[in-house]
């Protein structure tokens, strides 16, 4: 049996090798730390060496041998042949059956080597991974992180990090949540905006996009988190829930905001014209089904009255599972909204969706609303405020503000555990 030997700076790049010399017969038993390279034992790196053995290739299936008492009666028949012949052919016939019995002995002790390989434990052509890598996956679908996400991250560990590394698993951790939040978009207004600045949400039915422009319109109205106030507008186009033009009726009178109510693209392109010298107009629109076409291209024409100058938001509830969410994004892509609004973070513990479906689509989010309050429960999104929300993870809570701008807690932050065991 031939044996192998091969060492790679990872384990991943040593595998790759084996494959590549060897072929698919090749079969890892064992894996190793080493050190490489270097020069009198100096500047020497970290790698893996890994050991295996080459599984012998099938041989084709000769003929059954032939039975020797049937031999020794073709010999005796020779009897009768003739003269000349006789001892030629008895000769080729005992060398055929000797022949035949030495094949049978090979063929019989090969199978006893295939039997003893197959008791032998088998190494996977894919070595089973670290702990800590499967730890890490686990924490992943804990948080419901998408299938393609936890893939790209166990990939990604299986890349960088040598059997070494892998055993600081606070440093393992840390890394996980540095590529979480580099993953993450924010989206941040224009340092100059067109006036009036005009701001729609849309959204699936049940997401809370009344109560979020209602938010909006408080801290852009009042002042609050840190915001100038300004003059603010609110329109609505949902006429057709019930209670829902009271509801925002409500709020704007609460707030001192002016709130109009049209039906139609040329009603709201007028509104929009009276309101010119508002700073901020928000529109607040009905739900639709992601899965109404009908409607959504309906919506999508009467918002056109806005202007190409508007922004279109997306809100999506935390809740909301991840295939679901990405669908979600997918069917109001033709709306080209700017960013995603996520509502309902209060009401989970597992923000992993809302993450991988962001990074998949490649989206900017914009806010984030916690809770029912106006207008307190609503915050502009931060990566920090993100990564700390997630179940299961030790946070290193200054590393995490350093990395990503350290802004000051809210008062909802502090409801936050900094680290979860």
């Amino acid at each position: 049996m031939q044996y192998f030997t091969e060492q790679a700076l990872s384990q991943r790049e040593a595998l790759e090798k084996v494959r590549a010399k060897y072929g698919e017969s090749a079969q890892v038993l064992s894996h190793r730390t080493v050190r490489l390279g270097g020069f009198m034992g100096l500047f020497a790196r970290e790698g893996v060496e890994v050991t295996g053995y080459l599984r012998p290739e099938p041989r084709p299936q000769s003929r059954p041998p032939a039975d020797l008492e049937e031999e020794k009666r073709k010999i005796l028949a020779l009897a009768g042949a003739p003269a000349a012949g006789q001892a030629a052919a008895a000769a080729a016939a005992m060398a055929q059956a000797k022949a035949d019995q030495a094949l049978q002995t090979v063929l019989a002790e090969l199978r006893g080597l295939k039997e003893r390989i197959d008791e032998m434990p088998r190494a996977a052509a894919e070595p089973e991974d670290h702990a800590t890598i499967r730890r890490m996956d686990a924490l992943l679908a804990l948080n419901d992180f998408s299938e393609p996400f936890r893939r790209e991250a166990v990939a990604r560990l299986r890349r960088d990090f040598t059997l070494e590394a892998l055993e600081d698993e606070d440093e393992v951790q840390s890394s996980v949540l540095e590529w979480i939040g580099d993953s993450l978009q924010l989206w941040r207004e224009s340092s100059e905006p067109a006036r009036p600045r005009v701001l729609a949400l849309v959204g699936p039915t049940g997401v809370g996009k009344t109560t979020t422009i209602a938010k909006l319109a408080a801290i852009y109205s009042v002042g609050i988190s840190g915001e100038r106030p300004r003059s603010v507008r609110m329109i609505t186009i949902d006429n057709y829930r019930i209670g829902a033009r009271q509801q925002i009726e409500t709020y704007g009178g609460i707030m001192g905001v002016p709130v109009s109510c049209v039906e139609t693209a040329e009603d709201l392109r007028k509104t929009i014209a009276f309101h010119s010298d508002a700073d901020l107009i928000l529109v607040d629109t009905v739900g639709k089904s992601p899965r109404d076409a009908v409607k959504l291209a309906e919506m999508q024409r009467i918002l056109a009255a806005c202007g190409p100058a508007a922004e279109l938001h997306l809100a999506l509830s935390a809740t909301t599972k991840a295939s679901d969410m990405a669908q979600a994004m997918r069917q109001f892509e033709p709306f080209d909204y700017k960013a995603v609004v996520i509502t309902k973070l209060d009401e989970t513990d597992r923000i992993g969706n809302v993450v991988s479906a962001l990074a998949e689509r490649r989206k900017p989010i914009s806010y984030i609303t916690n809770g029912q309050r106006v207008p307190q429960d609503i915050e502009r999104a931060r990566a920090e405020r993100i990564l700390m929300s997630l179940e299961g993870f030790r946070v290193d809570r200054a590393r995490i503000e350093e990395r990503y701008g350290g802004a000051s807690p809210q008062p909802e932050d502090r409801r936050v555990r900094a680290e979860r065991s």
